[in-house]
């Protein structure tokens, strides 16, 4: 489980194709304790189990993580470069505050920018997404972008806003984006269990 709040850009600086698995090597400055094998972190949104350690000391955390086949086809993964940078963040603890919301890691859908305006101070971005997912999605509900806890504006059938303060574009790879990206959007958890209730 996590917020959706970032703790820090990591950088790919390694991918192998094995088999229909891609692994990926990720590199990263975090605080606090070390990173474990079998740890779940969110890259990009998208939960990812730690499989072995390269670095491990106080400057510096650099690690593998596989994506199977099935978490390829669902994903912006398979845009992922050497060099890219990567949203992390690591699962929520029981005695951590809840600053975002509920997020699972498991993204629903690949979403891409469709326009992105700087507004004297903060930045307004549009995504659209498959039509199928729109009951999903409500005015000031929650959506994970990239890993990215962040509030809906104006949402129609296929696509939606929101609105990016600078610390979010600063310390998140929002300023890399630009129109025509693949981001991956996950919606928020409670939104699918009420949709499930009323379809059955």
């Amino acid at each position: 489980m996590f917020t959706g709040i970032i703790e820090s850009l990591g950088q790919v600086v390694g991918l192998q194709i094995v088999g229909s698995n891609l692994v990926i090597q990720i590199r990263v400055h975090l605080d606090e304790e070390p990173i474990k094998i079998d740890q779940s972190i969110a890259h990009n949104g998208i939960c990812l189990t730690v499989t072995e350690i390269i670095r491990n000391d106080d400057e510096v955390r650099e690690y593998l993580v596989l994506a199977v086949q099935e978490t390829l086809e669902k994903t912006s993964l398979d845009s992922l470069r050497v060099g890219h940078q990567v949203n992390i963040e690591r699962s929520l603890k029981v005695t951590q505050r809840l600053d975002g919301h509920f997020v699972q890691g498991h993204v629903d859908t690949v979403g891409e920018v469709t326009s992105l305006e700087e507004r004297d101070g903060s930045w307004m971005y549009r995504f659209s997404f498959p039509e199928r997912f729109a009951p999903l999605i409500v005015d000031k509900g929650s959506v994970t972008i990239n890993g990215v806890s962040l509030t809906v504006i104006a949402p129609s059938k296929n696509n939606f806003s929101v609105t990016i303060i600078p610390y979010t574009y600063e310390h998140t790879n929002f300023h890399n984006l630009k129109e025509g990206d693949q981001v991956n959007l996950e919606f928020d958890i409670i939104g699918k269990y009420i949709t499930r209730m009323q379809r059955i």
